[in-house]
């Protein structure tokens, strides 16, 4: 994966499962899909609801997005934030996003995480089950009922 960064430590993946995802040839949970954008629901819920906002295009770091694809971005975000607002009703919202290995970057496909906090707050940094394409698919169903789009 190559970035226009020269000092990016970027994630050794040999295909990109975001592309694969978008692209139907692996199975995943599509939230929504804009000309620019998709929204996923991650099988690693780290919130009460834990969405990714993704560009459809392939971008390994925001340092490489363009100003239409920026707006887009966060656009959905905030679209995101909203459905977990209304269908979740946590009393926080998390958005974070890593650039490199160093910040945490595990799939070089930018992305944003969006996710409702926890009961005791905050979300979940350490290791989660994988829920299964079922589970993913129902949070998937309560978000979109709860913003009107079935």
């Amino acid at each position: 994966m190559t970035s226009t960064s020269e000092h990016i430590d970027l994630p050794d993946n040999d295909s990109c499962a975001f592309c694969a995802y978008l692209g139907g040839r692996r199975p995943f949970t599509i939230l929504s899909r804009a000309r620019l954008t998709a929204t996923l629901v991650t099988r690693e819920q780290r919130g009460v609801a834990h969405l990714l906002v993704t560009p459809i295009r392939h971008v390994s770091t925001i340092l490489d997005l363009t100003n239409e694809e920026c707006g887009a971005l966060m656009a959905e975000v905030r679209e995101a934030a909203r459905a977990i607002d209304i269908a979740e009703q946590r009393p926080g919202i998390a958005v974070w996003q890593n650039n490199g290995v160093p910040a945490g970057q595990t799939v070089g496909h930018v992305h944003f995480h969006v996710a409702g906090t926890l009961p005791d707050g905050s979300t979940e940094w350490g290791d989660v089950p994988e829920l299964s394409l079922e589970a993913t698919e129902a949070i998937a169903a309560r978000l979109r009922r709860a913003m009107g789009r079935e």
